[in-house]
């Protein structure tokens, strides 16, 4: 079941091309990371898609009443204002105490609903961002760079973490990476962009395409390292069936190299 899908558009800024040609999709509880170095239009893609900035060509569709939870890349909030964790999941619509605990709880940080968003550390900061994003009850997550700024073992955790939203609640995640070189394991498929689709397929292929390698590869020979875990659940809704994965623990234990 295809949630969103772009065919063929181009987006123009000031006159210049900025994306050409550039098709996806993304369908129920199906990960799709793109991953494209600074200025290869990741953020106006996503744009894009959500409407907020016209085609010059090609088109966009959605499936009918597609509920989207959207996690920016960055949100400022002024440090002279008081707004706790909890305040803010009820911008703009207003929550219930108990529905707002519940979605602290659900994305891991229970205990940040009465701490103010100026004190909280980035992986807590992005968690209520998350937060927010599922109090809507998405079809579709759109992440855009959501773990910038946090540390490795931080980005492993905010990855294991959409990777259970989705195994739970059955949504489709898009999300940009920042990182050209490291990539969720769990992701169905990554589509590599600069202006165009250089390449595009599951993890492991993409590492190998010749298009990532001579795109990415400076610096790590083109390695693609993976954020991986170990679990040992049953995955019963994919594609009918119930299998185990086993992936190996850390980033760490996939040098970039």
């Amino acid at each position: 079941m295809t949630l969103i899908a772009a065919e063929n558009i181009c987006v123009r800024l000031g006159g210049a091309e900025v994306l050409h040609d550039v098709s996806l999709r993304v369908g129920k509880a199906e990960i799709v990371t793109i991953l494209g170095p600074n200025g290869s239009g990741k953020s106006t893609l996503l744009r894009a898609l959500l409407g907020i900035v016209p085609l010059a060509a090609g088109r966009v569709t959605r499936q009918d009443a597609l509920r989207i939870g959207y996690v920016p890349q960055r949100l400022h909030i002024d440090r002279s204002m008081p707004m706790t964790a909890g305040r803010f999941l009820s911008l703009p619509a207003r929550q219930t105490p108990a529905d707002t605990a519940a979605a602290l709880a659900r994305v891991g940080v229970p205990e940040v609903a009465n701490r103010p968003m100026t004190g909280l550390s980035g992986g807590q900061f992005q968690r209520v961002l998350l937060a927010r994003a599922l109090l809507a009850k998405p079809d579709l997550l759109i992440l855009d760079e959501p773990t910038q700024g946090l540390d490795q073992p931080g980005e492993a955790a905010f990855y294991r973490l959409i990777e259970e939203v989705r195994r739970d609640t059955q949504v489709g995640v898009l999300m940009v990476s920042h990182d050209l070189h490291v990539v969720m394991s769990a992701s169905d498929r990554v589509i590599c962009l600069n202006g165009h689709v250089c390449c595009e397929g599951t993890p492991l292929v993409v590492s190998n395409a010749p298009e990532y390698r001579a795109l990415f590869g400076l610096g790590t020979q083109g390695a693609l390292a993976l954020y991986q875990h170990v679990h040992d659940h049953d995955h019963t809704h994919d594609h009918g069936h119930g299998h185990d994965h086993a992936h190996p623990h850390s980033p760490a234990e996939h040098p970039h190299a």
